[in-house]
């Protein structure tokens, strides 16, 4: 059972944290899940439903089982899944690249976005600090290991759907395997 002392730290901190309270900020904040499109469904377009169906049946095989099947599309859906991140990646990496103007619009759309992040990755000693607005070098290596190190904090955002997408894929693969074996 909680204090009372408790419980009013919770109402003091729930005051704290309503979200957004302008019409500008609820209007941004119902953006958020729209920002690079990968929380969307692949099925939700009929060419990647196509594709999805294709991909399934290779990796289910001649099977008739419904489960087995089942499986193999789970893959197929995290496999496609896999191959849009990876599209985004290079397509934030390229647009890094095509920025050699130091007037240029900056990669990242706020500062404040990425901050938390890059001050945590500072703090672990796994990067330096980096100002966005700075020109890439001019050699074609450099110049992608500058594109790099600006989107970086981007690029480990994105990850995180990598991640998710190579564990679902992963996972519905094992089950088919382990569906074949009984």
């Amino acid at each position: 059972m909680a204090s009372e002392r408790q419980i009013a730290a919770n109402r003091r901190n729930a005051r704290n944290s309503t979200g957004p309270r302008s019409w500008a900020g609820k209007k941004r904040a119902s953006r958020n899940t729209y920002r690079h499109g990968l929380s969307l469904s692949i099925t939700s377009s009929a060419a990647f439903a196509k594709q999805l169906d294709s991909l399934a049946r290779k990796i289910a095989g001649r099977t008739k089982d419904a489960v087995q099947i089942e499986h193999g599309r789970a893959a197929a859906q995290a496999e496609l899944d896999l191959a849009r991140v990876r599209r985004a990646k290079v397509a934030l990496i390229e647009r890094a690249c095509a920025l050699e103007d130091p007037h240029a619009p900056p990669v990242f759309s706020s500062d404040v976005q990425s901050s938390h992040l890059v001050e945590t990755l500072r703090r672990q000693g796994l990067t330096e600090p980096v100002d966005p607005s700075t020109t890439t070098p001019s050699r074609e290596p450099d110049r992608l290991a500058g594109a790099v190190r600006r989107v970086l904090p981007e690029l480990l955002k994105l990850d995180r759907y990598e991640r998710r997408a190579s564990a679902r894929r992963d996972q519905a693969l094992r089950q088919l395997v382990g569906r074949d074996k009984t």
